[in-house]
């Protein structure tokens, strides 16, 4: 297999020795539409290290990668920086083939991988600013818990300027081009967003606490080397500077309006809705549940200002859709956003307060009141919904 799956190079100290999942399309209710990779690298120092390991259907790509430059005996180390079983899937496997001397942790990763795993003696714990010394080359290790599991870390080698990152900067895109400058810039900003939309963004404040304590370390970036989707050498402060700004939620002049809709009454509403938030200058994004996955909207969401939610009533509840989603980005906590509710109902009508409920426990600032259509909306209440729209611009601009 090593003729066929190589091993490609960072710098001629690291190589990608990682795997691609073209098929990939559900990752945790995260749609993948465009597949991705789990990035494995390998350290050619005096003391030949690898870096994170690969899901474990992808264990016999990754081995063949790395022996396509070295025999698998001699490496010495392994380094886990997440214990995740899409970056450790392989991890018991990859020890008995290679049976390295030490395979090195953070404290939390030991305790997760002996959790999932039942691996016993063969791990080191890291300390949080501990430096490792592979011979000729230096590795050091900070801990950042809850970027975005407990236990994880990054390695940063020093000669290199190279940030070994793993879920840190990632995306989910399933491509044979390893590194930024070689792919679409808009595909990469948007895949990035998308990663950080669905993972991060409930972990925001966090995110900031690691920025802050990296950019106190005073190490610098070549490279930046992440367990999913493309290596960062060109946009690395770009990439950076994004994660900084996504992760304060600052409100934007936008407007993602969410609605289903049964015999069309609700979505009537939501494009006269969408009429009035655009005449007041606010980039404006219809989000039919019809054509919309829930990661889809957490990606929408993370620079707008304004949720608008519209359901018609079904069994005096919202559509079920309506729920799934919601329910969704709840748990993903956006901040700082401003909000309201509509629907069409034929008798009972619950579905505007029920939405409104959600959105207030979202903690979601309703700023204009909820609005309710008596079955068909007409000239008259099409204008209501163009004066809701216009209003929540207003809010949004004001």
């Amino acid at each position: 297999m090593k003729d066929v799956f190589k091993a490609i190079e960072v710098t001629d100290k690291v190589y990608w020795v990682g795997a691609i999942d073209w098929p990939v399309r559900n990752f945790h209710g995260y749609a993948t539409h465009l597949g991705t990779t789990y990035n494995a690298f390998l350290i050619l120092a005096d003391k030949i290290t690898l870096v994170d390991t690969v899901r474990a259907p992808f264990k016999d790509e990754m081995l063949a990668r790395c022996s396509s430059i070295v025999d698998l005996e001699k490496i010495d180390y392994i380094i886990s920086n997440h214990a995740e079983p899409d970056h450790s899937g392989c991890l018991v496997e990859a020890i008995e083939k290679i049976k390295p001397e030490k395979v090195f942790a953070s404290v939390m990763g030991v305790n997760a991988l002996k959790a999932h795993y039942h691996i016993t003696d063969q791990l080191t714990p890291i300390e949080d600013g501990q430096t490792l010394s592979l011979g000729d080359l230096n590795v050091s290790f900070l801990e950042t818990r809850m970027v975005h599991w407990p236990d994880s870390m990054f390695s940063y080698l020093h000669e290199e300027q190279l940030l070994f990152s793993q879920d840190g900067f990632g995306m989910h895109l399933a491509t044979y081009e390893r590194f930024d400058d070689e792919i679409n810039p808009v595909t990469l900003e948007h895949e990035a967003a998308k990663y950080f939309a669905n993972i991060l963004m409930p972990l925001s404040n966090f995110i900031i606490k690691t920025l802050d304590k990296i950019s106190g370390l005073g190490w610098k970036f070549s490279i930046i080397a992440p367990d999913h989707g493309p290596i960062w050498r060109k946009d690395i402060n770009g990439i950076i500077e994004k994660y900084a700004r996504w992760a304060k939620q600052h409100r934007g002049n936008k407007a993602v309006v969410l609605y289903d809709t049964m015999w069309s009454s609700t979505e009537l509403m939501a494009r006269a809705i969408g009429e009035g938030l655009a005449s007041g200058g606010t980039n404006t994004k219809l989000m039919p549940m019809g054509g919309s996955h829930r990661s889809d909207i957490a990606t929408e969401l993370l620079d707008a200002g304004a949720l608008i939610v519209g359901a018609p009533t079904i069994n005096n509840e919202i559509f079920p859709t309506l729920a799934d989603a919601l329910y969704y980005i709840k748990g993903l906590r956006p901040k700082n956003l401003i909000g309201t509710t509509f629907g069409s109902f034929g008798w009972g009508g619950q579905a505007p307060k029920n939405l409104r409920a959600m959105l207030e426990e979202m903690g979601v600032e309703i700023a204009v009141e909820p609005l309710r259509i008596k079955y068909v909306p007409d000239a008259a209440s099409l204008k209501k919904c163009y004066d809701l729209g216009a209003a929540m611009s207003k809010k949004l601009s004001g």
